[in-house]
């Protein structure tokens, strides 16, 4: 997941890099009075979302595949805790002590 951010993360910071460009070079127009950075933000995170979304679907598919994989080792662990204690409460049962 780390890598997956860091690549969302450079792909926007290219974006930005390229819309602050376009903007003080007059292809895309300036915000209003001060709110020209939030308007160069707002952009770079416009544009940088498809990209994403497009460029980073193997990456995105990867980082899923691993998440899925520790959740069902996780969930083999505490399921196999669960056994192992039902056993020992059980054999504690049979043979007449307390639990």
């Amino acid at each position: 997941m780390l890598r997956y951010t860091l690549m969302r993360l450079g792909v926007f910071a290219g974006c930005l890099l390229v819309v602050w460009g376009a903007v003080y070079s007059g292809i895309f127009p300036r915000g209003f009075g001060d709110s020209n950075f939030l308007w160069v933000l707002l952009l770079s995170m416009l544009l940088s979302a498809p990209i994403s979304w497009v460029v980073l679907r193997k990456e995105r598919d990867r980082a899923s595949v691993r998440i899925v994989h520790k959740v069902d080792r996780m969930k083999a662990n505490l399921d196999a805790n669960r056994n192992q204690e039902d056993g020992a409460d059980d054999t504690a049962r049979a043979q007449g002590q307390p639990s």
